[in-house]
């Protein structure tokens, strides 16, 4: 953990709204599979989720350091921050390529709250991860672009305004490299329901508010373009190295709680008269666990820390994001077998978190896709894909 007190004031200042949030609220919203609108509201009021935004929009104009260390605490305090972390890696998209119009009339409202930008249009369920391959097309037609297609796993469509949309406009056998012809699209969503746009929930193992969205005809402005045409999928890749650097923290927080609860639980619960924290059988899988947190959090925040230095955290925030996951999820096993019976049970909040944690061994990367994208763009081995 750091010891940089600016960013210890942040933990505790994060700490203390989610005191107000206790594990059984969590539970309440997955048994009901409701949007954590009184927590998503308290972090927007606290500034929390202004951040990144810089000071002249109304945001706080933090780096992604501080960003990083207020979603791991989010999930060490027993909290989910996916219902509201995507606004703070999706609204860079404007903030780097939007017109100097666009950033004065959206940026303020999203720090202030007024406007919510939680959904990310990206993936399809014909190409996956495979991004360049992506179906849905914008064609401009005058002074609109007219949108047709399909997205998947867009989560929070139906609880955000906007929407960073990425859509190809140049089809693929028209263009000199793969990576041209998508651009990015911020789409008013209020407008668009029921005007072309249609959105369907996907129920999943976990309260992840995550959708289909289906485009038909959708109609936008052509000022709805972020940057230039053909240039989108640039313009997201640098969204996608924050987005894993902060899941990744978020990780580092599953996997604190996970060993805190567990080491509580294992020094409290006495069988054979003993407490069963007293076996190394049941020590030395949440020490290991520990051990792992710890090594995948300096990687963490040493990828924050390239991403605020201007470098490319490319390897770093894919490394950081997959080790991460890894140490989350060898905490929870290791939780949930301390626990034993009691894991199962939902006032425990173990098996909860449990189910959320096992998300990022597949998202917002897959842990092969990254390991490939270790071995081709780090140490140089062919392409495997």
């Amino acid at each position: 953990m750091t010891t940089d007190p600016f960013l210890d004031q942040i933990r505790d200042g994060v700490a203390a709204i989610c005191s107000n949030f206790p594990g059984k609220y969590w539970q309440e919203c997955d048994a009901n599979r409701a949007y954590p609108e009184a927590f998503v509201q308290a972090l927007t009021e606290s500034g929390y989720l202004a951040a990144l935004i810089p000071e002249e929009y109304g945001g706080s104009g933090l780096n992604l350091t501080a960003a990083a260390t207020i979603l791991e605490e989010i999930h060490r305090s027993g909290g989910n921050a996916a219902a509201c972390h995507a606004q703070m890696y999706t609204m860079g998209t404007i903030l780097r390529h939007g017109s100097d119009a666009q950033k004065a009339e959206y940026l303020p409202k999203i720090a202030d709250g007024s406007l919510r930008l939680q959904a990310f249009g990206v993936t399809e369920p014909s190409s996956g991860t495979d991004t360049l391959s992506l179906k849905t097309t914008a064609i401009k037609d005058g002074d609109d672009y007219v949108i047709n297609g399909q997205k998947i796993w867009t989560s929070r469509a139906e609880y955000s305004d906007l929407m960073i949309l990425l859509a190809r406009t140049t089809p693929r056998d028209q263009v000199e490299k793969r990576t041209d012809g998508l651009s990015v699209f911020l789409v008013d969503m209020k407008k668009a329901k029921g005007n072309g746009m249609e959105i369907r929930p996907i129920r999943t193992m976990i309260n992840h508010a995550t959708t289909e969205v289906f485009f038909d005809d959708l109609r936008i402005p052509a000022n709805s373009l972020i940057g230039e045409e053909g240039k989108g999928f640039r313009y997201i890749l640098t969204g996608m190295n924050a987005e894993r650097i902060l899941i990744a923290a978020e990780c580092i927080g599953d996997a604190k709680w996970f060993i805190d609860k567990a080491s509580a639980y294992a020094s409290d619960r006495e069988v054979f008269k003993n407490p069963i924290g007293k076996n190394q059988g049941i020590q030395f899988p949440i020490a290991k666990a520990y051990a792992h947190m710890l090594a995948a959090e300096a990687i963490v925040y040493r990828a924050a820390a390239t991403y605020d230095n201007g470098q490319d955290p490319g390897a770093e925030a894919n490394i950081a994001k997959m080790l991460a996951a890894d140490a989350s999820w060898e905490a929870a096993e290791a939780c949930l077998q301390t626990h034993g019976g009691f894991g199962f049970a939902e006032e425990y909040d173990v098996e909860r978190k449990f189910r959320e944690t096992r998300l990022y061994q597949i998202a917002p990367i897959s842990t092969n896709l990254i390991l490939s994208y270790i071995a081709e763009h780090v140490l140089k081995m062919p392409r495997s894909y």
